[in-house]
């Protein structure tokens, strides 16, 4: 089976506004281009077309979510909060997350991206997804909505799953170069979904993703934080796979594998501080599909997040649906051989040592 996407034009109407970067502008901040913009998911689909890959693809058709489906994750009175302010025009989620008419509507669409990539899957229509939706998710809590999130898209299809499917068991493993805080704040205490997180550590939000954030109550356990050292590359994202994200899933075996999937750790991405490349995600990718062949029948669905050089990030985005897809293509990574000879792309001392830490959290899975 094909792998199926998800994408349409209303996700690049989002308008984050002419921030500086991530700041609102003013009398001492120059007006800007926000960096949760439009370009970098518009060149991800771009070079898809180009690349010939697209045509390969399965097209899902996204919907609006329904009320329904997003208070499964949501407050009402958040649901109403994000509404209010698309209604007015213009306003900020809560901090450092601009909005404008029509995302509310648009965040729907996302989060319904999100649930038509994971009905696709588990329903065999595909034998995989990727959904390229905006605004991103992974940040937004039940009541929050933060870090460029309004809704927690990957939670939202999370519930789907089990609400509707009938999954018992679904799993995320969260790439982006930020903690997942909002997915693990939803599932904190819930034993159904293992939340996986590998991200720079300390970086944002400050103060969270540390390894002794495991879980509590009945969900002690099940949640699982990599907080990888400044500087990280390659090397130590496969290590941290082999060590700790594909033992977790062979312990936990999950129904379904969700990848909030940000590009936000390849090696020029101006909010991060990693050193991932394509060929790097394409490892990761590969790792979890053979992972997910032998756990939940390849199911695998991933929905986009960050990832902020309009440069780079295609190139990764094209590299994991390559392997995706199994369908490699004729374009090649600019930026490949460049950043194979960078120091420290292998996996250093102490970066090995946070993951070896992390993995004494697999041991003590029940």
């Amino acid at each position: 089976m094909a792998t199926g996407f998800v994408f349409h034009e209303l996700y690049l109407w989002h308008n984050t506004w002419n921030w500086a970067q991530v700041f609102p502008p003013g009398l001492t901040v120059q007006p800007g281009t926000h960096a949760e913009n439009p370009e970098t998911k518009r060149r991800i689909r771009n070079l898809l077309e180009v690349s010939g890959l697209l045509d390969k693809l399965v097209a899902i058709k996204p919907r609006e979510a329904t009320v329904e489906e997003v208070a499964r994750v949501h407050t009402q009175a958040h649901i109403r909060h994000i509404r209010e302010i698309s209604d007015k025009g213009y306003g900020d989620a809560s901090q450092l997350t601009p909005l404008g008419s029509g995302s509310y509507e648009i965040a729907l669409l996302a989060a319904g991206g999100a649930i038509e990539a994971v009905d696709a899957v588990v329903k065999g229509k595909v034998a995989n997804a990727y959904a390229l939706i905006r605004p991103p998710g992974h940040h937004a809590t039940k009541d929050v909505g933060m870090g460029f999130c309004l809704f927690a898209n990957a939670a939202i299809a999370v519930r789907h799953a089990q609400k509707v499917l009938g999954l018992d068991r679904v799993a995320t493993v969260d790439w982006d170069v930020h903690h997942g805080n909002g997915t693990q704040a939803i599932f904190y205490d819930d034993p159904s979904v293992l939340t996986i997180s590998l991200h720079q550590d300390n970086l944002f939000p400050a103060a969270s993703g540390g390894i002794a954030e495991n879980g509590e109550g009945k969900g002690r356990g099940y949640n699982i934080n990599v907080p990888l050292p400044p500087g990280s590359g390659p090397g130590a994202y496969v290590a941290a796979f082999e060590r700790v994200v594909l033992p977790a899933l062979a312990r936990y075996k999950p129904e379904l594998i969700i990848v909030p999937s940000g590009f936000d750790a390849g090696g020029v991405d101006p909010l991060g501080r990693m050193m991932m490349s394509a060929e790097g995600y394409r490892s990761l990718t590969r790792m979890l599909k053979e992972a997910a062949a032998d756990l939940c029948n390849g199911r695998i669905a991933m929905t986009h997040e960050g990832g902020y050089s309009e440069m780079y990030a295609p190139y990764c985005g094209l590299a994991v649906l390559e392997e995706l897809s199994g369908r490699k293509t004729r374009i090649d990574d600019p930026w490949g051989p460049m950043m194979a000879q960078w120091g420290g792309m292998d996996a250093q001392p102490h970066q090995l040592a946070v993951i070896d830490e992390a993995a004494q959290l697999v041991q003590r899975m029940s």
